[in-house]
């Protein structure tokens, strides 16, 4: 298919946002909802997204994103996410940020923290922390997945044994309806396994899109998290399974 100059932008806004919502593209575009509609369909049609009410999200599946292309993915949002969740986190404690775009947000958010201890199989979010002189940074071994700048393996799942940790900030590739995480790679579960398991308190953060994704491998149940940072109201029935199980809910302005 040949793509139409606008239908190569909402495409463009839908890699970027991650949804892109019909009225929000007719005022853009200035033309009808009918035209959006039309362009939406044809894309749909063609494969590349996935129209939804009201819109259209990213064609799901079970390949994950590109790196950079998660990055600028809903970036305010996971800012927002981040900001939210370190302010949960007080100085004097040690945690353990897994890998992930918005946990390399947490990291950036937590540049202003005194005296605490950050163990990472990320090297993105120890790079970030370098700059802040009062976090002591622990790097867990590995193998090195180049194309994230992760550490998987049976050697960094037997790092995070040694360790008990005040807090755990983990981030998902998706996040199911009936409040399973889930992720896309089977040695990066079980070190974020291991991770929740060595935590005192566990933190999931993860912005609206993940619940429009779709990811193989189980990780763990929103029941098994203390708190879960977002960027919107999680569905009615997610909302009151999360209230059974105790977990908190912080929808992020």
């Amino acid at each position: 298919m040949a793509l139409s100059f606008r239908q190569s932008e909402i495409l463009e806004l839908a890699r970027s946002e991650g949804r892109v919502i019909v009225e929000d593209l007719a005022q853009r575009f200035d033309v009808t909802l009918q035209t959006i509609r039309r362009d939406l369909t044809e894309l749909a049609d063609a494969g590349h997204l996935d129209r939804v009410h009201g819109g259209a999200t990213l064609r799901t599946g079970v390949t994950n994103l590109g790196y950079e292309q998660r990055r600028r993915m809903n970036a305010g949002a996971k800012t927002a996410i981040a900001r939210a969740c370190a302010a949960a986190i007080p100085n004097n404690c040690s945690l353990i940020l897994n890998l992930g775009t918005t946990t390399e947000a947490v990291a950036r958010e937590l540049l202003g923290h005194s005296n605490i201890t950050v163990i990472t199989n990320n090297m993105n979010v120890a790079n970030i922390l370098t700059a802040n002189p009062g976090c002591e940074i622990m790097v867990a071994g590995g193998a090195l997945r180049r194309s994230d700048g992760g550490l998987v393996g049976e050697l960094t799942t037997q790092f995070f044994e040694q360790f008990k940790v005040d807090y755990a900030v983990i981030g998902t590739s998706a996040l199911d309806r009936d409040g399973d995480i889930l992720d896309f790679d089977l040695a990066e579960v079980r070190v974020s396994k291991t991770i929740i398991r060595q935590a005192r308190c566990r933190f999931l953060v993860c912005d609206h899109s993940k619940l429009t994704q779709s990811a193989p491998a189980r990780l763990a149940s929103l029941s098994e998290i203390d708190a879960l940072f977002t960027d919107a109201p999680l569905p009615d029935d997610l909302t009151r399974k999360c209230a059974e199980w105790g977990t908190k809910v912080e929808v992020a302005e």
